[in-house]
């Protein structure tokens, strides 16, 4: 009976007793699987949580790398386009030059048949024409040789193909923003005036 009591007052004084009986034990087990299965439930609901977030995140960050692809095909597009227009502007230039050049090359290959056909007629002249020959071709001679003198082909070249200064100014980062910009960058083209004088 003392034990009995000893065991009560350490109930009550919220102690452990000393003896424990089965349906204390009882008591304490299915106290311990209640905390416990609650436990497991918020742990349950944590993992779900975490899942659920995991699938979010994922969801999420696809959804951004779409649209940075879908950006980046935008500017790859852009920048091709531009390229394009680029290249196209170069070839233009390139076909209208050579144009000139192979126009102002004519000029100057017809020139010089005409020097080189004054020549041999002058020396076939000088080598065996009769003093009839020379009094009577002389003159004509003398024209087509003031004639041919009349053509600076210096100063034709000079006037028919200035100089021409292409160059390539690559797109920077402020030109983005600027809504007629290439972004590859932009093509100059500046002719310069030859100066020919004559004293």
């Amino acid at each position: 009976m003392e034990q009995f009591v000893v065991h009560v007052r350490k109930l009550s004084a919220g102690q452990e007793p000393d003896e424990e009986t089965p349906d204390a034990l009882h008591k304490l087990v299915a106290n311990d699987k209640q905390k416990v299965t609650n436990i497991h439930v918020i742990t349950k609901d944590v993992l779900q949580r975490i899942e659920t977030e995991k699938n979010d995140v994922i969801k999420h960050l696809a959804g951004i790398e779409e649209e940075i692809n879908t950006e980046a095909e935008k500017l790859i597009a852009a920048v091709q386009r531009d390229k394009v227009k680029l290249l196209s502007e170069v070839g233009s230039i390139r076909l209208k030059r050579v144009k000139q050049l192979e126009t102002v090359k004519q000029e100057v290959e017809q020139h010089t048949t005409a020097l080189e056909s004054f020549v041999r007629d002058s020396e076939t002249l000088l080598s065996s024409g009769t003093a009839c020959d020379v009094t009577r071709s002389a003159n004509s001679l003398h024209d087509r040789a003031d004639e041919l003198m009349k053509f600076d082909v210096i100063g034709h070249v000079g006037s028919s193909l200035p100089p021409v200064n292409v160059h390539f100014n690559p797109s920077t980062l402020l030109d983005r923003d600027r809504d007629d910009r290439n972004l590859v960058g932009t093509i100059t083209e500046e002719t310069k005036t030859r100066i020919t004088g004559k004293n």
